[in-house]
C-alpha cells in the first residue's frame, strides 16, 4: 500500500534509461535517474517520497520535503495565482494551496504557516493555512511532564498559543519566555499543566534534572571558551544572564548549584571558576 505524500520503502523492480521503476504491486513507481544513488541495483530496496508529478502520476524522489502529510510547516511562497498559491517545500514540484484554503491572500516571497493534507478528491498533496479544523483537545495524547514538539501558533494576551505534536494546542505563558520567538518556530518542549476542560501550559525546554544537565554543560562549554572564567553570579540582572547564556536566572542558579556541588566550578563575588581537573 502506497502511502502518499509520505515515505515509502519499495522494492526495485526494473531499470530504464531515465531511472529506476519501484515496486508499488502494479506497473511501478518511477525514481528519476537524477534522484537515483550511486550502486541502487534491481532488488535493493530505497526509502523514498511519493507524491503526484505535474501530469498527476505518482513520482518517487530521494529529496526529502520540507514536511509530510500531517505535519505543520512554515513554508515560503514563490508563485500567486488566481487558483490558489504554489509554496516551495523542498522538492522539485512545489505544493499548491487552493485560494479557498487561504486565510486572508498569500503574497510571493511571504511565509505561511500550513498543514500539509492529502485533498480528499485529487488524491494529491495539498497544504492549506486553515489549521484550526484539524487542531482538538477533546480526546488528549499527551498528559502532564510529557515530552512535545511546538510550533508558535499566535500571540495572545497572556502568551502565545502553541500547536502540540501537530494535534493540540496549549498556552506557552509570557513569564515562561526566555528567547525570542515568533509564529511558525519550532522547539521542544514538555507538559506543565493540563487544567479543566483539557487546557494545556507548556514550557519550552526539557524536564527537571535533564534540563539542568543540558545548562550545566553549557555553563561548562562558556568556561572554558573563556579561559576558565565568567563574570556572572546570583546578583546578575536576570536578563544579563539570558543574554548571555540563554537561559533564565533560575536555570543558571540550578545548573551552577549542581556544578558547585559536583565540584567542578567555584563561586567567586564577581563570578564563577572553573576548577581544574
Amino acid at each position: 500500500m502506497i502511502k502518499v505524500g509520505e515515505y515509502n520503502v519499495l522494492k526495485v523492480l526494473r531499470e530504464v534509461e531515465f531511472g529506476f521503476y519501484l515496486d508499488d504491486g502494479a506497473e511501478g513507481i518511477l525514481l528519476p535517474k537524477r534522484f537515483v544513488p550511486e550502486g541502487l541495483a534491481v532488488g535493493d530496496e530505497i526509502k523514498v517520497f511519493v507524491y503526484h508529478d505535474s501530469e498527476g502520476r505518482l513520482i518517487a524522489t530521494t529529496q526529502e520535503p520540507k514536511g509530510v502529510v500531517g505535519d505543520i510547516v512554515k513554508l515560503k511562497a514563490v508563485t500567486v495565482t488566481n487558483q490558489g498559491a504554489f509554496l516551495d517545500w523542498g522538492l522539485m514540484k512545489d505544493i499548491f494551496v487552493p485560494k479557498s484554503k487561504q486565510l486572508s491572500g498569500m503574497r510571493q516571497g511571504a511565509e505561511y504557516l500550513v498543514k500539509i493534507y492529502i485533498d480528499e478528491q485529487t488524491g494529491r498533496v495539498a497544504a492549506t493555512e486553515k489549521i484550526e479544523p484539524f487542531l482538538s483537545n477533546e480526546h488528549l495524547t499527551v498528559k502532564e511532564n510529557d515530552s512535545v514538539d511546538l510550533i508558535v501558533y499566535r500571540r495572545t494576551d497572556i502568551g502565545y498559543l502553541v500547536i502540540i505534536n501537530n494535534i493540540h494546542t496549549g498556552v506557552l505563558h509570557f513569564n515562561e519566555i526566555y528567547q525570542n520567538i515568533g509564529g511558525g518556530d519550532k522547539m521542544k518542549g514538555f507538559i506543565k499543566t493540563i487544567r479543566p476542560e483539557n487546557k494545556i501550559d507548556v514550557v519550552v525546554g526539557k524536564q527537571g534534572y535533564e534540563r539542568v544537565e543540558d545548562e550545566a554543560g553549557k555553563i561548562l562549554r562558556l568556561l572554558n571558551e573563556n579561559n576558565g572564567y565568567l563574570p556572572y553570579h546570583d546578583k546578575s540582572k536576570p536578563e544579563e544572564i539570558y543574554d548571555f547564556f540563554g537561559m533564565s536566572k533560575k536555570s543558571f542558579k540550578m545548573a551552577v548549584g549542581s556544578l558547585f556541588k559536583q565540584q567542578k566550578i567555584t563561586l567567586a563575588k564577581t563570578g564563577i571558576k572553573l576548577l581544574e581537573s
